[in-house]
C-alpha cells in the first residue's frame, strides 16, 4: 500500500510548494482552517483535508486550532532560505513526474522522455529557457544541502584551487568557499549555463574567489590546470561507462601532482541491490537521459584504478543528492 500511495504524499506536498504555504508561514506565523483556505484561495473542505495531510506527513504543526510550518519546513521550504528545496520539487512535479507516467515506453525504447534526442544535443541544452530555468533552480536546491554534507565530511583546508566540473549553478563552490575561506574555485559548464552561475556567485558576494569557465567537458580534448582539487558532483550518474572513464582520465591529467579528486554521487552497494535513494535515482535517469545510470561504489573505485589514480576510498555521508564520495589521489 505504501508503495502504491507514494503518489499522494509527493502531489500534496507539491502542492503546498506550488501554493506556496510554507513561505507563507515563515518566521513562526500560524493559521486557522479559515485563514489558510483564505490564503491558499481553495475550499474550506480541501483545506481541512489538505492541511491535515502536510501536517502528517511532518510539514505542519497543530496547536489547538493553528497550523504552523515544522521545523523541516521552515528550514528547507522558506523561499530565500540557504538551503531551499522547492526548487527541486516543483522541478519533479512540473517535468519528472508526468513523464514518469510512460516510464514503461522508455524502458521499451532506451530513450528519455522529458527531452527529444532527435532535435536537442543533450538535457542540459537552452532550448526552453523556461523549463532550464526551473532545472537550475531544482539543482541548487538539491546541490546547496549536499554540498553542506561533503564540507562537513570531507575536510579542504589542504586544497588552495578547486574545479568543480560541471557545476551547474555553483552551489558546491559557493558553499566550500564560504566555509573554507582561504579556498578559490572555478565552475566549468556549457557558456550559457555560466551566465546563470555567475548571477549566483555575484549574490554570494564571492566574485572575487570564484570564477567561472565556459566550456565542455565532453567534447573538450582537455581540462583547464593548474588546480590541485577537482569536483564531479552528480555528474558521472548523468553518462555511460565509456563517457566516464574518459572524464576521469581527463581529469587526471588536468591535476596538479599530488591533487585529490572528489566524486560525489548517490552509490549503489557492490550487489547493486540498494540503496533504494541510488537504484531509484537509476530509473530517473531512464527517464531523463540517454545513458545515464546509477553505480556501484566499486565500479568508480575501480575505474579511478584504471585512469592511474591511488588510494581511492569511499566516505560516507547522508544528504538529498549524495550519500558518500569516492576520493582518490594524482
Amino acid at each position: 500500500m505504501q508503495l502504491t500511495s507514494g503518489f499522494w504524499s509527493f502531489k500534496t506536498f507539491a502542492a503546498a510548494v506550488e501554493l506556496g504555504l510554507f513561505t507563507r508561514l515563515a518566521d513562526g506565523r500560524a493559521v486557522t482552517l479559515d485563514e489558510a483556505a483564505a490564503d491558499l484561495d481553495i475550499h474550506p473542505r480541501a483545506a481541512d483535508m489538505f492541511l491535515a495531510a502536510c501536517a502528517s506527513l511532518g510539514l505542519l504543526e497543530k496547536d489547538g486550532g493553528r497550523y504552523r510550518n515544522s521545523p523541516l519546513a521552515e528550514e528547507f521550504l522558506v523561499e530565500g532560505r540557504p538551503h531551499y528545496f522547492g526548487g527541486f520539487v516543483r522541478f519533479c512535479d512540473h517535468r519528472e513526474y508526468p513523464a514518469w507516467h510512460r516510464v514503461v515506453d522508455a524502458m521499451r525504447t532506451n530513450r528519455p522522455l522529458t527531452w527529444d534526442p532527435a532535435t536537442q544535443d543533450s538535457v542540459f541544452a537552452a532550448e526552453d529557457p523556461e523549463m532550464m530555468e526551473l532545472f537550475w533552480e531544482a539543482m541548487h536546491s538539491i546541490s546547496s544541502f549536499t554540498a553542506a554534507a561533503l564540507a562537513d565530511a570531507y575536510d579542504f583546508k589542504a586544497h588552495v584551487r578547486l574545479l568543480d566540473v560541471g557545476g551547474g549553478s555553483g552551489a558546491f563552490p559557493i558553499e566550500l568557499c564560504t566555509r573554507y575561506t582561504h579556498l578559490s574555485a572555478t565552475v566549468l559548464d556549457l557558456p550559457h549555463v555560466c551566465e546563470l552561475t555567475q548571477e549566483r556567485i555575484a549574490a554570494a558576494g564571492l566574485d572575487e574567489v570564484i570564477d567561472t569557465v565556459g566550456g565542455d567537458f565532453r567534447a573538450d580534448a582537455a581540462l583547464p590546470r593548474g588546480y590541485d582539487v577537482i569536483l564531479l558532483s552528480m555528474i558521472l550518474h548523468d553518462w555511460d561507462e565509456a563517457t566516464g572513464r574518459d572524464l576521469l582520465r581527463k581529469c587526471r591529467d588536468a591535476l596538479e601532482p599530488g591533487g585529490t579528486i572528489v566524486i560525489c554521487e548517490l552509490l549503489l552497494n557492490p550487489e547493486r541491490t540498494g540503496p533504494a535513494p541510488a537504484a531509484l535515482m537509476g530509473m530517473n535517469m531512464i527517464v531523463e537521459l540517454e545513458g545515464g545510470r546509477n553505480y556501484s561504489e566499486t565500479e568508480y573505485l575501480s575505474w579511478l584504478s584504471d585512469a592511474g589514480f591511488t588510494q581511492p576510498r569511499i566516505l560516507r555521508f547522508d544528504a538529498a543528492g549524495a550519500n558518500g564520495a569516492v576520493i582518490a589521489t594524482k
